[in-house]
């Protein structure tokens, strides 16, 4: 019975080895694969005391850029006394950070509603930079791997048009949108969003960089018409760099400003910065209600969505816009 169970021992060792070899293959390959992509500081040529330097630069730069939002969060829990009164920096009874998620919802001192303004800037944001995203595709592909008379001229024609400022075509523009019937209408805020340079740019820049010309053309000569080779064979590589475009044009018209407070007269089209800046116009004048808490939460619920989208984004965007300073 001992020999017998012996050998069941060895028998169940020797089946069991192939899985845990192969563990610790995995295991062994993985760190060996953190260790290529890590460079060690060394490598770079720097001092200990250099790195501590830029370490604490860094570290500076972080509590710059996080403090706005720190201190938003907290003083987004407070009464409009406590915001006045307490820290900055600190909490303050009572807790009011539900209560002044509820005042989101109602007109306070005629200003507006914030979860309309949210709705109207999501809606934006989402057709615009889904457009942008389309046309800096076709444009940028079509810049990059066709070749016709003119086609340089034309790029850098559109390139040309980051130099205009907004503000000196704002008349002009306001006057088209008169005629044409598109002030105080969505489509006068989603159509210019649509246009993006940067996004063209961009695409042009990634597509030399990771669409061979070799495998479009095997396509074509596969029998593959345009709009497959496109569709099938060009589309796939380009993912990386549409989320960059995709990333970059919702923050812009999430952020932008000067067009909204151009076109709408009415604060139910009015997106979030348009719409904060209403209340904050509220909150200055206003003696009864508490505005300043409730535009403080507006803040902080604004932001929110921005840094969630980055953070799901954020892989794609760094392999994106890294993508585009390859030259091969």
């Amino acid at each position: 019975m001992s020999t017998d169970t012996a050998a069941r021992a060895v028998s169940s060792r020797s089946a069991s080895s192939p899985d845990a070899s192969s563990r610790a293959a995995r295991k062994t390959a993985r760190r060996a694969a953190a260790a290529r992509e890590s460079v060690p500081v060394r490598l770079y040529g720097l001092r200990r005391g250099t790195t501590t330097l830029l370490t604490l630069v860094s570290a500076g730069f972080a509590v710059f850029i996080l403090a706005p939002l720190v201190w938003l969060l907290i003083n987004s829990t407070k009464t409009q006394a406590n915001v006045y009164q307490s820290s900055g920096f600190w909490f303050a009874r009572p807790f009011r950070l539900f209560q002044n998620l509820a005042g989101l919802g109602k007109n306070i001192s005629g200003a507006g509603v914030y979860l309309r303004w949210l709705e109207n800037t999501l809606l934006y944001a989402v057709v615009g930079a889904v457009g942008a995203t389309v046309l800096s595709a076709l444009a940028g592909y079509g810049f990059s791997r066709f070749r016709f008379r003119g086609g340089n001229a034309l790029f850098y024609l559109v390139m040309s048009t980051l130099l205009v400022p907004i503000t000196s075509i704002a008349l002009p523009l306001f006057l088209v949108y008169a005629k044409v019937g598109l002030v105080n209408s969505v489509w006068g805020m989603i159509l210019p969003s649509m246009v993006s340079p940067v996004g063209i740019y961009l695409m042009r820049t990634f597509i030399d960089a990771t669409v061979p010309q070799d495998l479009l053309d095997a396509a074509r000569i596969d029998g593959a018409g345009e709009v497959r080779v496109f569709c099938r064979v060009a589309l796939p590589l380009m993912v990386p760099g549409l989320l960059t475009v995709l990333l970059l044009t919702v923050v812009a018209v999430w952020n932008n400003y000067f067009l909204p407070l151009m076109l709408f007269s009415r604060s139910d089209l009015y997106p979030l910065t348009v719409g904060l800046s209403s209340l904050s116009q509220a909150a200055e004048t206003g003696t009864k209600a508490e505005l300043v808490p409730v535009l403080i939460t507006g803040g902080l619920v604004t932001v929110l969505p921005l840094i969630a989208l980055f953070l799901i984004l954020e892989k794609y965007f760094r392999g994106g816009a890294l993508q585009g300073s390859v030259t091969g």
